[in-house]
């Protein structure tokens, strides 16, 4: 069963993902580290979450901020300390850039707070549903007749409708969002549809570095992008079909394979 993550790993470098699944055979160290910090931020958000049922509607930003941050850092500290047992690969920099992100979105979130609370006179517990909807975290969700599994970041639920989301700690574009994310949303957008036979017509993409949220449609020009994309995904992973890359500097350079490629 194809992988949405082989589909994301195609929209990065169909040779990388050509190598991975056929050349190099050891277990991918970076996917397992990208996956436990991902799941440490959904625990950080989840504790943003339960310290905003402490706000008060006279608190000043200050205060805000300090509530809303209660037990993140001992938090943190605990579970890097527990992926550097797994020896991932997790490095100073990975873990001074989840610190600094979170501080971030919690000075962003707490302006949002402090100015929801003024306007609708309520204290945060009463409007929580509006920074934190219903929503279920890390969903495995798989299609049989796409022959299709992933394990989408976010399903948020509002009025009935479920919105795929994903969580990106890459840098965004200028605007919109990058091709290979929006490829990835509309294959758990089409997952979500037939998992809970309800049509999905937008999803989002967190952008967490800017503390930003950018709309994707799932119009009908990107869903079949969208399976053009697995019919060449399919190619290469149950054909063995070599794909034709053409080199990108910055891009090869940083590529745990550039020497595999090289020897082509």
């Amino acid at each position: 069963m194809m992988k949405v993550s082989s589909i994301k790993q195609y929209m990065y470098c169909p040779m990388k993902l050509y190598i991975e699944t056929h050349v190099d055979m050891n277990e991918n160290k970076g996917y397992q580290l990208a996956m436990e910090i991902k799941k440490l931020k959904i625990d950080i958000q989840d504790l943003i979450k339960k310290n905003m049922r402490k706000v008060q509607k006279d608190m000043p930003i200050s205060e805000i901020e300090n509530t809303l941050s209660q037990s993140i850092d001992p938090y943190i500290e605990s579970t890097t300390k527990s992926i550097k047992s797994m020896n991932l690969g997790l490095e100073n920099g990975h873990i001074n850039e989840i610190i600094d992100n979170t501080y971030y979105n919690i000075k962003i979130t707490a302006l949002k707070i402090k100015q929801a609370m003024t306007i609708l006179d309520r204290h945060a517990f009463e409007i929580m549903d509006t920074f934190f909807p219903n929503c279920m975290y890390s969903y495995h969700i798989k299609d049989k007749e796409l022959d299709m599994v992933g394990v989408c970041d976010k399903i948020e639920i509002i009025d009935g409708k479920n919105y795929p989301v994903l969580l990106k700690s890459s840098n965004p574009p200028l605007k919109g969002v990058w091709d290979s994310d929006a490829i990835e949303l509309v294959a758990y957008a089409i997952l979500i549809e037939e998992e809970f036979e309800k049509d999905v017509y937008v999803g989002f993409v967190d952008y967490e570095k800017i503390g930003d949220r950018r709309p994707v449609v799932m119009d009908v020009n990107i869903r079949k992008e969208f399976f053009d994309i697995i019919r060449e995904v399919k190619e290469i992973i149950d054909n063995k079909k070599k794909p034709n890359v053409k080199k990108h500097s910055k891009k090869c350079e940083k590529c745990e394979y550039e020497d595999i490629c090289s020897q082509d």
